[in-house]
């Protein structure tokens, strides 16, 4: 039997080493630079510890900073370090999980009688800091079930009891750094060492195991650098963030508000919001117009058989509101958790032809969702949303050519918005649990392949995800960056080859036989309300001029001058351009003021001259002043802005 093996590099590079040589001798022996930096090791697809033995030929990538597996790899293990620290410091307390999230980690965490307040956190932080510098190693040991079960029962730890029956004897590991020891899958840095900076970032309460039955524990959120001036950026990014909150901008733009005698979760679009959502629905209408799509609306609720037909009911009955009982005995509705389905009964309302295909459907539907009140954020995690839904039902043989003009449709949708860094995601069925899926591999197969091929052809930049599809087909996810270099998931297009069979929906084709339409679903915008709420904070409430609901301000210098400026708002008006007059007993300098905390993009400025010349001085946003101009000018010049961002 070879004492050796082969190891490729992902350049090609094939290498021989010693059974049982780990990642971090073989960065080692590449570079003892590349070796300082390595956090861990892609094995045959699999992240592994680079200190774990390597004793098959395989594959290997060497995971840094500056790969999303290692930032993870490495918040992970912040996480151990995080629970060593509070054991540390509060002796007796118990463990739920501590997994890293997109910016950093967490630790559910059960204080027993003490509560944990923010201005424990720095001591903790020290500590933190203090472990770290030990430079302990992270662990790996395969341990038995019933050992496991031992070691935590002598504990008293019955959220890792928990944990443990789901887990198979034979496929159990603890991870141990310094006097620590816990429950891990891994995997981990090499050491503690790795870690220069902390910041415990907030204090937030989690029920164990997402049950709002069960108990209450802590979540410590936190994050991690391996160098101080990393963690001073990210302090930095968090401080502008927090100006650029949609909540708050929305408020001080008076753009929407929530009501608790309404609902959580539920919010109501103030006059100014209402504008700006109507401007990006009328938007989206005039660009779906154009590509062939027809306007329908569906109502609020649905009988709850139509979502039991749908498989809705099955997949996410728990997370939708209560089944809603009418006098007629055994009949059930829902508040609509999703609006394909009743798209589906619309197309099934009349028998068609190939000749009509492709047939799309559009609608601002709105859905509702029961949503934890402590998932609830503002506009981008609430309980009632609007969708920029369609649906697309078509041949099989015309399913690239429709994804691809959807595609070429959200394209479109960004570039208008701003939006210029993007990935697109392509989401597949998670091989290892089909039953979370519904549907025939011959149909996931073509759906899968149709997506993979529509974003080659379109020369997207693409990631692929296992397990991230929809119940339903697989999917491509536009994930965007925003101005402060935040990822969210934007747009999104599914091919699905099952509700048409589900519905039983038909068109006879030219063969004068009935076949199958495969529908598209597609929501450039995603949610109405998430959409707003990141483009709030993308543009930190300076919207596109054409999108800005109030786009103009008129300031008279004083009240002799309020019969002009309201002339010339008429004019406006009628130009289709929006705005208001300040018509306050201000000095302007106030006025002006005031409007550039609104955000207003343009300030017309009328006074004496401006009457006896009608002429306006107008004033940009954030830019200063522009020079005088007929209100016939001004409306050239603000037209020309639109048409250049819109690519009219």
């Amino acid at each position: 039997m070879s004492e050796h093996i082969k190891i490729t590099l992902p350049d090609g590079t094939e290498k021989e080493y010693e059974k049982g040589t780990t990642g971090l001798q073989i960065a080692a022996s590449i570079s003892e630079g590349l070796a300082r930096n390595v956090l861990a090791a892609k094995v045959n697809g699999q992240v592994w510890d680079a200190t774990r033995a390597i004793d098959s030929d395989s594959t290997l990538q060497l995971l840094t900073w500056n790969d999303l597996e290692g930032k993870n790899t490495f918040w992970h293990s912040s996480a151990h370090l995080l629970a060593e620290a509070l054991e540390a410091l509060y002796p007796g307390i118990k463990f739920g999980i501590g997994p890293p999230i997109e910016t950093g980690f967490y630790y559910d965490v059960d204080f027993g009688d003490h509560t944990l307040d923010g201005s424990e956190l720095e001591k903790i932080e020290q500590k933190i800091i203090e472990l770290a510098r030990a430079k302990n190693e992270y662990i790996r040991k395969e341990i038995s079930k019933p050992d496991a079960i031992a070691y935590f029962e002598e504990k008293g730890d019955e959220y890792k009891l928990d944990l443990l029956e789901g887990l198979e004897d034979g496929s159990i590991t603890f991870y141990e750094q310094g006097n620590f020891t816990d429950l891990c899958r891994g995997p981990h840095i090499p050491n503690t060492g790795f870690i220069k900076a902390v910041k415990l970032t907030n204090i937030a309460g989690a029920y164990w195991r997402g049950d709002e039955k069960r108990k209450m524990l802590t979540r410590i959120y936190g994050v991690t650098f391996p160098k101080a001036k990393e963690l001073q950026d990210y302090l930095t990014l968090i401080e502008e963030a927090k100006k650029r909150d949609h909540r708050k901008l929305g408020r001080e733009l008076e753009l929407f508000t929530f009501s608790e005698k309404v609902g959580m979760g539920l919010p109501l679009w103030l006059p100014k919001g209402t504008l700006l959502r109507e401007r990006l629905i009328n938007f989206m209408k005039k660009a779906q117009d154009k590509s062939g799509y027809q306007q329908v609306t569906t109502p609020h609720i649905g009988n709850k058989a139509l979502y039991e037909t749908s498989g809705h009911y099955e997949k996410y009955g728990k997370d939708s509101f209560q089944p809603i009982a009418t006098p007629h005995e055994g009949e059930e509705f829902l508040l609509k958790p999703m609006n394909c389905p009743h798209h589906c009964e619309i197309y099934k309302h009349k028998p068609h032809s190939y000749k009509e295909l492709p047939i799309r459907y559009a609608e601002f539907g709105t859905v509702y969702r029961y949503e934890q009140s402590g998932e609830l954020h503002g506009l981008t995690r609430v309980r009632g949303f609007t969708q920029d839904d369609a649906h697309i039902f078509c041949r099989p043989d015309q399913v690239k050519e429709e994804f691809i003009k959807v595609i070429d449709l959200v394209l479109y949708v960004f570039k208008a918005l701003g939006f210029e860094d993007y990935t697109a995601q392509i989401s597949l069925r998670d091989p290892e649990n089909p039953s979370k899926y519904i549907g025939s591999d011959e149909a996931w197969e073509k759906a899968e392949s149709a997506i993979i091929e529509a974003a080659a052809e379109k020369g997207l930049v693409t990631v692929t995800e296992l397990g991230e599809a929809a119940f339903y087909g697989p999917k491509l996810d536009f994930m965007v960056k925003d101005a402060l270099g935040r990822k969210w998931q934007l747009g999104t297009i599914q091919v699905d080859y099952n509700l048409p069979e589900r519905f039983q929906l038909e068109y006879i084709g030219a063969d004068n036989q009935k076949h199958r339409p495969v529908m598209i679903h597609r929501a450039p915008f995603g949610s109405l309300e998430r959409f707003v709420a990141v483009l709030i904070e993308h543009c930190a409430g300076n919207f596109p001029l054409w999108l800005a609901p109030e786009q103009i301000n008129i300031l008279p210098i004083s009240e002799k001058y309020i019969a002009y400026a309201e002339e010339i708002k008429a004019i406006l008006d009628e130009a289709g351009i929006t705005g208001s007059i300040d018509n306050r007993d201000e000095k302007i300098g106030r006025k002006i003021r005031d409007s550039e905390v609104k955000k207003v993009p343009f300030m017309l400025i009328v006074g004496e001259k401006e009457q006896e010349e009608r002429k306006l001085s107008v004033r940009k946003h954030g830019a200063g002043d522009l020079g005088n101009y007929s209100p016939e000018e001004f409306i050239t010049y603000f037209n020309g802005i639109i048409s250049e961002s819109l690519g009219k």
